[in-house]
């Protein structure tokens, strides 16, 4: 057995504001001119290949590079093609951005090939690779020191993690939080046939997120968790604005209050972000004080920032991950919840208009400057309730009081 290999960490004068670990992959995306009808013994010819870094270590900590963000990536790729691909891609974006990725002679790179085709919603396949072995010990503990801010994403592609309750999670969202930084977590889509489709996810998240400062799921990957009814809905095709209103949105950051996690996040896709704060006064302080925020701000906040009207749409994928990015930089800036959800959204409309996750997301000065001229909303469907008493930021950002 070959021993994985790792670079020197950065040293300590260099220490990073945000450490991002997790699941790392190699996107490779087909140009498609129509919908794909795969038959047996059927060729079906297509256009270049975009290949890109995936999953959210890459993609997550590549756009909080892009806003000006010092950031550590920790993930696991094999000694392959796709491997050294990724390292390649990564030491173009940044001279040190590679240095913390394990090398695993024993191991595949995992990578995804994204089916997008025009005007139909995008489906992939996925070798989970590397990452499938990937625990918590793959995180020392010296490369969290400095750090401000630690985010783990992709946890039901990464079965060591979710094994067992998952207690590889909460054991490294443990050590972070001893060493210093703020904790966000992100989760991702499952695949129904896949082992992490039997996971008992509110154990998991019950176990992991007393321990996590921002959880920020998607809206599907978190009915897939926690409302199977939801789930089986919108897997028969439902609309998601048949199955989730505002209401149901508030209930379900309840729960995830309830477990612990002082912020939730939840990403609506072409809706927004929704965002709803812990009226737990110990717990949200705990949180405010590793960043330096203003407690009283973020105290028992509910808000919805819609989408911002991209330029293009050269592509989706990877927009999740950008708008968290937006969102952890904005925690790193000092902002209050209305600014911090602002910022998430205005991050995912620019990653749309690259080709790759993160080609479109320029430094924040110019994100912020698209957001004070006046940058236009998209309109949100999901039904907010004829009584609710809704605020608007200058910048179009909703505030529910």
């Amino acid at each position: 057995m070959t021993a994985p290999s790792r670079a020197a960490a950065t040293t300590s004068d260099e220490a990073p504001a945000a450490v991002v670990a997790g699941h790392v992959s190699l996107d490779i995306v087909p140009a498609l001119q129509g919908p794909v009808k795969l038959e047996p013994g059927r060729l079906v010819v297509v256009g270049p290949a975009l290949t890109s870094t995936g999953g959210a270590v890459t993609n997550t900590g590549l756009a909080l590079h892009r806003l000006g963000v010092r950031v550590r990536l920790i993930g696991k790729v094999g000694a392959d093609l796709f491997g050294r691909a990724v390292i390649d891609a990564l030491a173009e974006e940044g001279e040190r951005l590679a240095d913390d990725l394990i090398v695993s002679g024993d191991e595949a790179t995992s990578y995804t090939i994204v089916i997008n085709p025009p005007g139909v919603d995008r489906s992939f396949l996925h070798c989970a690779g590397a990452n499938r072995t990937f625990s918590a010990r793959d995180v020392r503990s010296e490369q969290l020191d400095g750090a401000r801010l630690f985010h783990f994403g992709y946890p039901p592609l990464m079965p060591a993690m979710f094994a067992n309750g998952g207690t590889q999670l909460r054991e490294l969202l443990a050590r972070a939080h001893d060493r210093g930084p703020a904790t966000s977590l992100d989760v991702c889509q499952i695949d129904p046939d896949d082992e992490a489709a039997r996971v008992d996810w509110h154990e998991v998240l019950a176990n992991a997120l007393p321990l996590v400062d921002v959880f920020a799921p998607s809206i599907e990957d978190l009915l897939f968790m926690l409302d199977p009814d939801a789930r089986d809905r919108l897997l028969a095709g439902a609309e998601l604005t048949a199955v989730v209103d505002r209401a149901r949105l508030a209930e379900l950051a309840a729960v995830l209050s309830g477990m612990g996690a002082p912020v939730v996040a939840i990403k609506l896709g072409e809706h927004g972000l929704y965002l709803r704060t812990t009226s737990d006064t110990a717990r949200l302080g705990a949180f405010c004080n590793r960043l330096g925020l203003d407690a009283g701000a973020w105290r028992a906040r509910e808000v919805l920032s819609p989408c911002f009207e991209p330029r293009v749409v050269a592509g989706t994928t990877g927009a999740g991950d950008a708008t968290i990015a937006g969102l952890l930089a904005a925690l790193l800036r000092g902002a209050d919840p209305v600014d911090a959800a602002t910022s998430a959204t205005a991050v995912g409309a620019c990653s749309v208009e690259g080709a790759d996750p993160t080609s479109g997301i320029p430094p924040w000065p110019r994100v912020a400057e698209r957001i004070a001229s006046g940058w236009r909303r998209l309109p949100v469907g999901i039904d907010l309730g004829l009584d609710a008493a809704i605020e608007r930021d200058p910048t179009g950002t909703m505030v529910f009081t």
